[in-house]
Formats: C-alpha cells, sequence, structure tokens
C-alpha cells in the first residue's frame, strides 16, 4: 500500500501524531499566530503545527519540487472585506519556512535547484504510514459496519409493540377464516342430510 491508496486527511492525521511522539517541538507563537491573512482567528486545534507538518511532506511528495511561495499559494484563502468582494491572500510564509526546516532536519526533504523534494527516507516513511492509515480505516469500517448491525438488530419499544399488535390482528383474522370454513363444512353437511332424506321420502 502506498500514498496513492489512502485518502490524505487519514495519512496525515496518522503521520502528524508520530512527528509529535517524535518529539518535534513547535514554535512559542503557534498557540496564538494565524496562519495567514484570510483568516480572523489563530487555529482552535492545539496540534494544528504538526498537521502543517505532515500536510507540507504530503504536498511536496506529491507535487514537488515546491518552493515557499507555491506552499503559501496552496494554504491561502479568500479574505473577507466586509461588503466588498473578497480577495485571494497567500498563506504565511513563516510557517510554510519553519515546516521546511524541520521536515528537511528530519532528513524527509531536501533542497534541489527548483525547490524542496522528498528524500528516499522521506518517501519510505510516508509509504509506511499510509500502510498504518490503511489498516486503520479498514478497522474503523470493519467496527461501524458491525455496530450497524447490532443497532439493526435491536428493537425499540415502540416497534415491538406495533409486532405484536400486527400478530394480533394476524391470529384473529385466521381464525375468523377458520371459524367461516367450519360453519360452511356444517352447513354443507345440512345440505346432504336434507338431501338424503328428500330422497328416502
Amino acid at each position: 500500500m502506498t500514498v496513492f491508496d489512502v485518502q490524505a486527511p487519514a495519512l496525515i492525521k496518522v503521520v502528524a501524531a508520530d512527528l509529535k511522539k517524535q518529539g518535534i517541538e513547535q514554535p512559542s507563537w503557534a498557540c496564538f499566530v494565524k496562519t495567514g491573512q484570510h483568516k480572523e482567528r489563530a487555529p482552535e486545534n492545539e496540534d494544528w503545527f504538526f498537521e502543517r507538518l505532515a500536510s507540507v511532506l504530503y504536498r511536496v511528495y506529491k507535487q514537488g519540487p515546491l518552493g515557499t511561495e507555491s506552499l503559501r499559494s496552496y494554504y491561502g484563502g479568500k479574505k473577507r472585506r466586509g461588503v466588498k468582494k473578497p480577495v485571494f491572500r497567500k498563506a504565511s510564509g513563516k510557517i510554510v519556512r519553519v515546516c521546511l526546516q524541520q521536515l528537511e532536519k528530519q532528513g524527509l526533504i531536501k533542497k534541489s535547484k527548483k525547490g524542496r523534494v522528498i528524500t528516499g527516507k522521506g518517501q519510505a516513511y510516508l509509504n509506511r504510514k499510509a500502510k498504518e492509515a490503511g489498516e486503520m480505516a479498514k478497522r474503523l469500517e470493519r467496527e461501524k459496519a458491525v455496530h450497524k448491525e447490532e443497532k439493526h438488530g435491536e428493537k425499540t419499544e415502540e416497534e415491538k409493540k406495533v409486532e405484536e399488535a400486527l400478530k394480533k390482528q394476524e391470529k384473529e383474522v385466521r381464525d375468523k377464516e377458520k371459524a367461516r370454513e367450519e360453519e360452511k363444512k356444517k352447513e354443507k353437511k345440512k345440505e346432504e342430510k336434507k338431501k338424503g332424506e328428500r330422497a328416502e321420502n
């Protein structure tokens, strides 16, 4: 299983969690800085820096070589200006540069003439994490399927009452049909008996 066989969000989450475990420290300003001019507030997710690290690594792997400006454009967005039309603004260059430097220190990417490219170590690392993300996704799908079956198998009190009422109605209908058949048989026997008496007379 390779990077292209799993969904990007799942892979990025796995890689971000692993990079955090490796002891990479996020900058002191990460708790209050905005990721770009187009954002109104700082990220609410405490681990956003590690997710951005993982996302930059994934982006370099797929589209490298990449430079700071191309990554700024990718992570940019529209800035709201009240009644005026929104305008596009690039993401913070400082954050992108720090992410590239951190990944370079880990040996996952390297510099080239046209920008950063993935290294052999980085490629093997992402493929390994892609396999973990794929296994995790399959496990979650199995758990969801089991939970769905269990939920589908369980009946609510209302469903049980409705089912009992339907069974009762069906039983009453069967009993009525049975009683009608018995009456028809009795009437048929009476008619046969009368015919026999008439024939004797």
